[in-house]
């Protein structure tokens, strides 16, 4: 049961990890501190609805304790896992496509912290809206509403990064 359904999940609860502590090794000690305490409730698996936003659940709590114990903010990106297909791009292409991916890095970064996380959720990870309310605790109008605004913030930001030229 744990190795097949909790393991597989585990570089997606690393990634969420590393993108709310900002830190790669950070990320590493709470997923697995993450993994040590599902293995612990390990009996209780098969009464858990949806057991990989449980796990995201728990990693979102630990890191959060983490954060608020060292008293620092979030600063990481969509670097490591940004998976860009380079073999059909000229240089000048993969260059302006990293860039770009910069840009919107710093300004999913700057987002406040909640719009951050849903955004990073549903457009990195994957997760349906159901799945984020279940990981984040909170209703389904807030994941609505935080990731139009926070969509809508990046937007207008690159529009007016790239808008020097017109």
């Amino acid at each position: 049961m744990f190795e097949t359904r909790v393991l597989p999940v585990k570089n997606k609860l690393f990634r969420f990890a590393t993108r709310l502590l900002g830190s790669q090794e950070e990320a590493k000690d709470v997923v697995q501190e993450a993994l040590i305490k599902v293995w612990k409730g390990r009996e209780q698996l098969n009464d858990v609805q949806n057991l990989e936003a449980w796990c995201m659940r728990i990693v979102k709590n630990l890191s959060l304790d983490r954060l608020r114990s060292s008293q620092r903010r979030p600063a990481d990106g969509l670097d490591s896992h940004a998976d860009i297909r380079q073999e059909s791009l000229t240089p000048h292409e993969t260059t302006e496509l990293q860039e770009s991916m910069k840009q919107i890095e710093q300004l999913m970064n700057a987002l406040p912290d909640k719009q951050r996380q849903v955004m990073h959720l549903r457009d990195i990870e994957g997760y349906s809206y159901q799945e984020i309310c279940e990981i984040l605790e909170i209703d389904m109008s807030q994941v609505k509403v935080s990731l139009f605004r926070a969509r809508q913030a990046v937007r207008d930001q690159l529009i007016k990064m790239n808008a020097y030229g017109l």
